[in-house]
């Protein structure tokens, strides 16, 4: 334990600290100067601290009102040194942050008591702020352990989905680092951002749900199989909406709104504007941009500028327009991402497409036909 005396008497010093010896494991640190004192605090951390109350400026009572204002100081054991009574004084002490007094002349076994008192209260707090410490440590290792199961369920999750649609390739990823671009340009914090990257992919989980007889069917679905196939947007919420995890119920919101359109036309909802919750109108430009500029076995790619003329021509139809105008902001950096995540060179399986009413649209469009 490391003592702070402080006192102007350099004759006071050296009693205090021929005194100091007598306590086990103690060693005295000796200021005549208060303000050279509060210097030496500003970079260590002393276990008790005996400071004199008359003393040129700054004086006992502004010496311990300045030390509890410095960084990690608020519960140092203090002792002041002083030979006034007064009752105010005393008052004036406590509210400054002095915890106990010693009345000069100073009597030696009241100053080791008081100091083994203080001193096994300082021991106390360590011995607290190492167990917090611990448990925070504790709690990060178990939070990231939760957090790593999280991730491996979403992933899986959406795995589950892809294999059950072979076609889409890297889509998935593709349209996730997309959704995050968007993210980012609108001024969403970094957690948000990695909630929308980590449950994007989980857009159409509700395909797991989906009949294979209409799901696998080749060409076109007849209206009530179209009907069916547009459930896999409840099923896919229905699926994730009771999760505690964050990343899991914005998976659940974006399965459920990321086929409405901004005019009110879209499904299952038929919600319209704002409405349409964020992430799901954010993850409807990223998932339809993608779909439009890839290449499927009943269509060819759309180059870049064929899709921005169709999506412009769509703003405040099918896309919200101040998201849509946030995605053309970052385009550049959505082509570097689409070069990284490539669909694999093999052929891509010829599968009926859940979202495609007819021969000819696009799997992420419904109802709009691709020339």
């Amino acid at each position: 334990m490391q003592i702070l005396v402080i006192d102007d008497v350099a004759l006071n010093l050296k009693l205090m600290e021929h005194l100091i010896r007598r306590l086990p494991d103690c060693t005295s640190v000796l200021f005549e100067s208060s303000a050279d004192a509060l210097d030496w605090c500003n970079t260590h951390d002393p276990d008790l601290v005996i400071v004199d109350y008359m003393m040129p400026a700054p004086d006992g009572m502004e010496f311990a009102a300045r030390f509890r204002q410095l960084p990690g100081k608020s519960d140092t054991p203090m002792l002041m040194v002083t030979a006034n009574t007064e009752i105010a004084v005393r008052y004036q002490a406590l509210e400054a942050g002095i915890n106990d007094f010693l009345t000069k002349p100073i009597d030696r076994t009241e100053l080791l008591s008081r100091a083994r008192n203080m001193l096994r209260l300082r021991d106390a707090q360590k011995k607290l702020q190492g167990r917090a410490a611990w448990l925070e440590s504790e709690v990060r290792a178990a939070t990231a352990k939760i957090a790593a199961r999280e991730l491996e369920t979403v992933v899986r999750l959406a795995r589950a989905a892809e294999f059950r649609d072979p076609e889409t390739g890297a889509h998935v990823q593709r349209m996730a680092h997309c959704s995050r671009l968007i993210g980012q340009q609108i001024g969403l914090s970094e957690q948000q951002q990695e909630i929308l990257l980590l449950a994007a992919p989980l857009h159409d989980v509700g395909k797991l749900g989906t009949p294979d007889r209409i799901l696998l069917k080749r060409g076109k679905l007849a209206p009530d199989e179209w009907e069916v196939m547009k459930q896999h947007a409840v099923i896919g919420h229905q699926i994730l909406c009771e999760s505690a995890s964050p990343v899991i119920q914005a998976g659940a919101q974006i399965a459920w709104s990321h086929h409405e359109k901004f005019d009110g036309t879209g499904y299952p909802r038929g919600l319209a504007g704002e409405a349409i919750p964020l992430f799901g109108r954010i993850v409807a430009i990223a998932d339809v941009f993608d779909a439009l500029t890839s290449a499927r076995p009943y269509k060819r790619a759309w180059s870049v500028d064929e899709a921005l003329v169709f999506m412009r021509s769509q703003a405040g139809r099918h896309f919200d327009p101040d998201l849509l105008e946030a995605f053309l902001m970052v385009l550049p950096q959505v082509n570097d991402m689409r070069t990284r995540f490539r669909d694999d060179e093999a052929p891509l399986q010829h599968v009926h497409d859940p979202a495609l009413p007819c021969d000819g649209e696009s799997p992420a469009l419904a109802g709009i036909v691709i020339p």
